[in-house]
């Protein structure tokens, strides 16, 4: 039987990414993501509740993280959960904690990096132009791992009929 493990996230970070290198020389970045979903109670009163993510990624992907990603950045997130087994250096117990591994990533929102750019099916994505660092996808995207391809062209941005909207619904 086939399975499958993958985790795709919109959030905003909840701390600036901790950047490391391990012994080979490659990066490591650790930081959290936000997601909130809300909803009305039975008495009528809008309701809330925020997951926290821890996000590991590695190589270039950690690299990039770490230069362009702030705390309240909004970003999109893909790839797998992963459980760690730890040892705690006060009792000595073994813990546990689970992390979604990142082989993706987008930023979300303007070059400021706060708030969310509307998203335009019709063109294929958010509707800000595309960030382009150091030769990344179209789109301020990220894989982990993939080389970074060559930049790309340019194409002129149709209008979307949601242009008209204020919204920060990426979605």
């Amino acid at each position: 039987m086939a399975s499958l493990n993958k985790v795709l996230l919109i959030g905003n970070l909840g701390r600036d990414p901790e950047v490391r290198y391990m012994t080979n020389g490659e990066a490591v970045a650790n930081f959290s993501i936000a997601t909130t979903e809300s909803w009305k109670g039975k008495d009528g009163q809008k309701q809330e509740r925020t997951e926290w993510h821890n996000i590991v990624m590695y190589r270039k992907l950690a690299e990039i993280a770490g230069q362009y990603l702030k705390k309240g950045s909004a970003v999109y997130v893909e790839g797998k959960l992963q459980t760690r087994k730890w040892q705690d250096k006060n009792t000595g117990q073994d813990r546990y904690t689970t992390e979604i591994i990142a082989d993706e990533m987008k930023m979300l929102g303007g070059r400021s990096g706060g708030g969310s750019a509307p998203y335009d099916a019709d063109d294929g994505g958010f509707s800000t132009p595309p960030q382009s660092f150091g030769g990344g996808q179209q789109g301020g995207g990220f894989s982990g791992n993939q080389a970074a391809p060559a930049p790309q062209q340019q194409q002129a941005r149709k209008p979307a009929f949601d242009d008209q909207f204020d919204d920060d619904i990426p979605f």
